[in-house]
């Protein structure tokens, strides 16, 4: 990896924002991948942003990675998503090497030449999000060679565009403990015979992030693809996404720029929508100023909610790690709050699908699936509160 670092100054993230948004309306109609917004990142050195210094990267903290996926979000959501998904799997490895080496090496050669992805491939159609429980179906049989993975995934986000695959696994061991089996995941390049994609993508929001179903039919894989995922001090395993940590603030990061792209349309909307009986701007009216203070408002909140949860994460505040998952709702409620007013105020105009809004809306009502969820993460902290009952 080359040392230097990307520009994160205001103006050349803006500058990042609008070459993605130029084809971000094109890529939601048409659903393919987005190749020329994550292009944009990858040139901009956004993509690698989180590398870590270990490998010659610029490391990027939570508060710049922030600002990164703000700044990519605005553009695009589904590019948001695929770069979040790519930072948090550097960021991972930065932190904690686990990859085997030949991989991440290949990961990194592949990035200096072109965007190269990752990401956790974890849902499954049987049992959906493993956040609110359960073990994988997907399997990773030991053999003398290494590993063999079987199984079908579900809302494998980067579809046939990922570089390569953390797959979520149950180890299937001859002299394992089929009481406790290993759960882990598998490092998975992309191109590796016996990985077949089914289109099944067809969401409300996100449409070019190719969020697919992905079957592995006999993959097979050396012995040092397998990640454990270690199981609590009570020997039972508790999926890591089911409560929001440190690291877990890209994707609110990414839906804050949905929002301010929605803020920026209906700002233009406004200014040059000028109705016969009125013979002015509607911008000139309280009514739409009014909702305009509403708009930033939300917004303010959301930035202020992200950064400040950061920032106190990175002074080392004890007693703030409980409520992170908490924050992330209130985050979300921001976003979505902020967009809707955006669309409810213009009426029809807001809707339509000549206008942005409708598809600002439809991205950020997708913050709502990311883990942990809302009803999770209210009675996990109602529980904290309540305790001993």
């Amino acid at each position: 990896m080359s040392p230097d670092h990307p520009d994160l100054s205001d103006a050349a993230l803006a500058d990042v924002t609008a070459q993605i948004a130029a084809t971000a309306a094109e890529y939601d109609r048409t659903g393919e991948f987005p190749w020329k917004g994550v292009e944009a990142a990858h040139q901009a050195g956004l993509l690698t942003a989180t590398v870590g210094k270990r490998f010659g990267g610029p490391g990027a903290g939570p508060r710049d990675t922030a600002r990164i996926l703000s700044a990519i979000g605005e553009g695009d959501a589904s590019v948001g998503l695929l770069a979040a998904n790519l930072l948090n799997t550097h960021a991972a490895q930065a932190d904690r090497p686990t990859w085997p080496a030949a991989y991440y090496d290949d990961l990194l050669r592949r990035s200096e030449s072109g965007p190269a992805l990752a990401n956790a491939i974890r849902a499954e159609p049987e049992l959906g999000a493993p956040a609110r429980g359960g073990l994988p179906k997907t399997t990773a049989t030991r053999t003398p060679q290494g590993w063999v993975l079987d199984g079908r995934k579900a809302y494998a986000t980067g579809g046939a565009g990922l570089a390569y695959h953390v797959v979520w696994v149950l180890a299937a061991e001859p002299d394992g403990d089929p009481d406790r089996p290993r759960v882990g995941h598998l490092i998975v390049p992309g191109d590796l015979p016996g990985i077949t994609w089914v289109d099944t993508w067809d969401h409300l929001g996100l449409r070019a992030s190719n969020t697919h179903d992905v079957i592995y039919d006999g993959v097979r894989l050396p012995a040092d693809a397998f990640v454990e995922i270690p199981r609590g001090p009570d020997g039972v395993y508790r999926d890591p996404a089911a409560a929001t940590g440190p690291g877990g603030f890209g994707h609110p990061a990414l839906y804050i720029g949905v929002a301010r792209a929605a803020r920026a349309a209906f700002a233009e909307f406004a200014r040059t929508r000028v109705p016969a009986a009125l013979g002015k701007p509607i911008a000139e009216t309280e009514r739409i100023q009014a909702a305009a203070g509403e708009i930033d408002l939300q917004i303010a909140q959301a930035e202020t909610l992200l950064h400040g949860a950061l920032l106190r994460l990175e002074a080392g505040d004890p007693g703030f790690g409980p409520q992170l998952s908490v924050v992330k709702v209130a985050i979300a409620r921001a976003v979505i709050a902020a967009t809707q007013t955006a669309v409810a105020v213009l009426g029809n105009p807001g809707l339509s699908r000549h206008n942005p809004l409708e598809r600002h809306l439809r991205d950020a009502l997708c913050i709502r699936v990311h883990p942990p969820q809302e009803d999770a993460a209210l009675i996990a902290a109602g529980r904290r509160l309540l305790q001993p009952f």
